[in-house]
């Protein structure tokens, strides 16, 4: 699917694509390509001269393979945008190619960041000018929710912290706790690795000079705020860490209570084994062997080897 974007009266304004001739009408700063076909990518090399990336090469982390320029001029960017749904979170790499002071951009599935970016830029005039600003933007707003994931990290690791440190927790709960954690822990980093990905290209992207002075800036504040999100995930890795060994040691309290309680159960039953394996040998010259009362007194004596090492546990404390 082909998406194209013209700047009409300030506004953003979307161009369905259904047809080769349709692309070649239009006057856009944005081309973006949604799971793009054989077809729309020879459309894209007949109008454009421009070959689209393969998506097999998105995940290259090189940095000279995810930011350089080819041999046609133009300019490539590889990055990764977030998606945080309740059930998954994942990285989505999307590829930038500049030419023809046209943005083109290739990936494989729609984006919250690019949803938002057309709604904001179709209700605010003068919101974008070129498409150096709609690169920007969305950068810009990859970081905004990257920060609205991370207040959800927040979120969702007070209400573990409140399960962990005040309630009895149990073996079973304990499990459920780590992989809420595991969970939190996997979006935390995948939002470290968003952050990382789009600085890097911001400083490409400034270092090509690219960028007019209100460009610039913008850009210079878009790093600014990652270096304040990169404090932020570092906070809550130890935040996590924290609640995972917490987590751990009640795990580990509660086995130590059965092993505490087999070694009770253990101690106990020493004093009767051993009168039982006095009685039972088969010496021939017993005083209590032919004594009528021998057997109810044997019995009532490992009841109370029993009882007295129980009672004695109790009373220290051992039991609880």
């Amino acid at each position: 699917m082909i998406n194209a974007f013209e700047l009409q009266h300030g506004r953003l304004q979307q161009i369905q694509i259904e047809s080769k001739a349709d692309l070649e009408r239009t006057k856009p700063i944005w081309i973006d390509f949604d799971e793009p076909d054989d077809e729309e990518r020879l459309w894209a090399k007949d109008l454009f001269r421009l070959t689209l990336p393969d998506e097999d090469d998105f995940g290259d982390i090189e940095a000279s393979a995810r930011c350089f320029e080819d041999a046609s001029g133009a300019l490539q960017i590889r990055s990764d945008f977030l998606i945080n749904k309740d059930d998954e979170s994942r990285n989505i790499p999307v590829a930038f190619v500049f030419k023809q002071d046209i943005l083109f951009s290739l990936h494989e599935e729609d984006l919250p960041v690019f949803r938002l970016l057309r709604m904001r830029a179709r209700h605010q005039p003068g919101y974008l000018e070129d498409s150096r600003d709609v690169l920007l933007d969305l950068y810009a707003t990859s970081v905004e929710y990257s920060a609205d994931s991370l207040e959800g990290v927040y979120a969702a690791l007070e209400e573990i912290g409140n399960r962990v440190l005040k309630a009895r927790l149990t073996d079973q709960a304990a499990g459920d706790v780590l992989a809420h954690i595991a969970r939190e822990e996997d979006l935390n980093g995948r939002i470290r690795r968003n952050m990382m990905d789009t600085r890097r290209a911001i400083s490409f992207l400034m270092r090509r000079r690219l960028l007019s002075t209100d460009q610039i800036e913008e850009a210079r504040q878009i790093l600014r705020d990652i270096e304040s999100l990169d404090g932020h995930t570092s906070f809550l890795f130890e935040k996590i860490n924290f609640l995972m060994d917490a987590t751990v040691g009640f795990i580990n309290i509660n086995q130590n209570k059965i092993i505490k309680i087999f070694s009770v159960v253990s101690v106990a039953l020493l004093p009767p084994t051993l009168i039982a394996s006095i009685y039972g040998m088969n010496f021939e010259f017993m005083p209590e062997l032919k004594w009528a009362l021998g057997y109810p007194t044997a019995l009532g004596l490992m009841a109370a080897s029993v009882a007295a090492p129980f009672w004695f546990f109790f009373r220290k404390g051992w039991l609880k």
